[in-house]
């Protein structure tokens, strides 16, 4: 059904959506990444283990909610050192599958470990929550700089919301089976430390399978160039040069920090929101479960809908929407008291996410020269991963600070969006977009 609705959605576009020699199903297999690897970042990112690494691996300490950051953050510096070097090693050997691969069963294996670390082995948890999420943002890279070669540039938007969109879709397939798992084990009188190893375990089963298509049919379209001797040292070289031609591509760069500031914010939310939800208004595990499977609901719609949305209103003013929208989240979940504003905060969280998300990855391409879309993509990554440093690590130090005021931690999340508006308002997209075609 999914396929069906894709090849009629290519069909009506009367201009093309895709580039010359792209088959309809090879762009459902790319989305079929962001289907497959959603289940990750779901489950142990947002929705239950995060939570159940501050209550039960760490005991309720003071601390818990800065560990559980700081092991993130230790994977995003890792993803930031080695993003750009692996974008241009796929760029220079044509090896964005390859590596994609390996990155897969990474991700795929450091999510099972994780069901092996028990109450009071904070330490191991933080290694492979570090693991997992490292592998898991390397591909998630790697999947980015397949789609300028997939859509068109006035089309990148739509069809990077598809990806999202369907990926929000996966994250609701894992979270259902999650929700049932844990209602099984409940019903049976199991604890989180009953339930929990199991959930990671559908995760990855999951993802592992949902993958396949991805591989089995998306092409490396990418040729592989002449060898140069020391492959870290060409990368480093190429790396080199595209921060040197900084000015070159002044407006990619001044979106890079707008991406760093504003996804900051969100990547606070994204890492913290279970544990928010459980500390600051009582909910239970299944409680936050059935919140993230909604929220879900309405980032596919978000991510859907606003591609479409984007490619006529335009990049700039596609991601500035956002930022307000996420502005208005956090004065809600700050306000919030009763479970029903809170589940209002959480749905245009959702909103505001899947949007963001895809208008972000689209407007990277929209900017960056055809002969760079990997390297640059991993500039993206390394602005990204910044900010997942950057956003968590402000939230839990705020909540260490404060003796556990999770909604002050929430409030100062805002800044972040007015800095990316203030940053987003010097961007000159048709003079980016020239710099791109200039420099292809």
């Amino acid at each position: 059904m999914i396929l069906a609705t894709l090849d009629n959605r290519l069909a009506t576009n009367k201009a093309g959506a895709l580039n010359p020699g792209v088959r309809k199903r090879e762009v459902w297999a790319w989305a079929m990444y962001d289907f497959a690897n959603s289940g990750y970042t779901t489950v142990v990112i947002t929705a239950v283990y995060n939570a159940f690494f501050v209550a039960v691996i760490a005991g309720n300490a003071p601390w818990a909610s800065f560990a559980w950051s700081a092991a993130l953050a230790v994977s995003y510096a890792a993803i930031m050192l080695t993003g750009p070097l692996l974008g241009a090693y796929a760029d220079r050997h044509g090896a964005k599958k390859k590596l994609l691969l390996l990155s897969t069963i990474g991700c795929v294996f450091g999510t099972v470990l994780l069901a092996w670390a028990s109450p009071g082995q904070v330490a191991l948890a933080m290694v492979l929550i570090a693991l997992s999420n490292f592998f898991f943002g390397t591909g998630e890279n790697l999947i980015a700089a397949f789609l300028p070669e997939l859509a068109r540039g006035r089309t990148l938007g739509k069809v990077s919301g598809w990806g999202w969109g369907l990926g929000y879709v996966g994250g609701l397939l894992v979270l259902a089976a999650a929700l049932g798992y844990v209602d099984y084990v409940q019903a049976r009188g199991g604890s989180a430390a009953d339930f929990v190893p199991g959930v990671l375990f559908i995760t990855a089963a999951l993802f592992a399978l949902s993958a396949l298509p991805t591989f089995l049919i998306l092409e490396e379209r990418a040729k592989p160039k002449p060898a140069t001797p020391g492959f870290a040292r060409d990368a480093m070289r190429r790396v080199g040069e595209s921060l040197a031609h900084a000015r070159r591509h002044r407006d990619l760069f001044r979106f890079l920090i707008c991406i760093v500031f504003y996804q900051a914010g969100i990547q606070a939310v994204i890492a913290l929101a279970a544990i928010y939800a459980q500390q600051a208004m009582g909910f239970d595990t299944r409680q936050t479960i059935q919140l993230i499977l909604v929220v879900n609901i309405t980032a596919a719609i978000g991510a859907f809908g606003f591609g479409y949305v984007q490619d006529r209103i335009g990049h700039k003013r596609a991601v500035g929407a956002t930022l307000l929208g996420w502005l208005a989240m956090v004065a809600l979940a700050y306000g919030a008291v009763e479970p029903a504003l809170f589940w209002l905060a959480a749905n245009v969280a959702g909103l505001c996410l899947g949007a963001s998300q895809s208008a972000g990855r689209a407007f990277i391409g929209y900017l960056s020269p055809a002969a760079r879309r990997a390297e640059f993509f991993g500039l993206w990554g390394l602005a990204v991963k910044l900010s997942s440093i950057l956003g968590p690590m402000t939230y839990g130090a705020a909540v260490w600070a404060s003796g556990g005021n999770h909604r002050l931690a929430m409030l100062l999340t805002g800044a972040y969006f007015l800095a990316g508006m203030a940053v987003l308002r010097g961007i000159d997209v048709p003079r980016g977009r020239r710099a791109a075609l200039r420099n292809c």
